[in-house]
């Protein structure tokens, strides 16, 4: 999966061109609404506490309009991840009905991939896993918990390749991703459910970048103590 990092400039420039705040306040409002777990509302009051008035409904509109850039730009950045990988789901609440978030993370728990699903089958499951071994190649090994369509979708899968895939049923094994799901549902609790499909997608792309952040894996990052406020904000750079 190529992402023309030229085009990501563009877009990061018109989105801009048509925000008319500071960049610094924009970039800090929709870092706070993905790094921690507040609602709008409290944003609104916390920036107001600044001294700008910004309309909770703005910050959301900064949010959805940039975080896709800059998740595609922390995807073109991201480091290479280990060769056994540990997929699982998770429930997100949108329009009053649970969804489905796949994750998957490699045995020292960096981020692989993540797609929020309506539905929970082997047509899922099968895109999920395709894409991830399309950004990531093939692993030598996956562990899954009991789901019969995930194990469905990556035997299917298997058989496309010449590279055999090990695969482990086993929730002892999985913990890892288990756990690590933890981190995404707490900053989407307060959130109090998303109001339809895409919004969703689009902030929970923008909490998993920050999560990725945490966890140290953009790759071009110089100054190794940079904290990760300022890498997150080296996307938009």
């Amino acid at each position: 999966m190529k992402i023309d990092p030229e085009a990501t400039k563009s877009k990061l420039r018109q989105v801009f061109k048509r925000l008319h705040f500071p960049v610094e306040v924009i970039l800090t409002c929709v870092r706070w609404y993905v790094a921690y777990p507040l609602s709008l509302r409290q944003l609104e009051e916390m920036i107001a506490e600044r001294g700008i008035n910004v309309d909770y409904s703005t910050i959301h509109r900064w949010a959805l309009k940039l975080l896709p850039v800059l998740a595609a730009v922390c995807r073109r950045r991201k480091r290479p991840v280990g060769k056994s990988w540990r997929m699982d789901e998770t429930y997100v609440k949108i329009n009053s009905q649970w969804q489905y978030l796949y994750r998957a993370v490699d045995r020292s728990g960096a981020t692989i991939d993540f797609l929020l699903s309506a539905k929970r089958d082997l047509a899922a499951a099968r895109f999920f896993f395709g894409r991830a071994v399309a950004l990531h190649d093939r692993p030598a090994k996956v562990a899954i918990d009991k789901s019969g369509s995930n194990l469905a979708a990556i035997q299917s899968l298997q058989r496309t390749g010449q590279q055999a895939i090990a695969i482990r049923q086993s929730k002892y094994l999985n913990n890892v991703v288990e756990q690590d799901h933890r981190a995404v549902k707490r900053i989407v609790r307060p959130m109090l459910g998303f109001k339809n499909f895409r919004c969703a997608e689009i902030i929970i792309a923008g909490i998993e970048t920050m999560h990725m952040i945490r966890k140290g894996q953009l790759a071009d990052i110089k100054d190794r103590n940079s904290s990760a406020a300022n890498q997150f904000y080296s996307l938009a750079a």
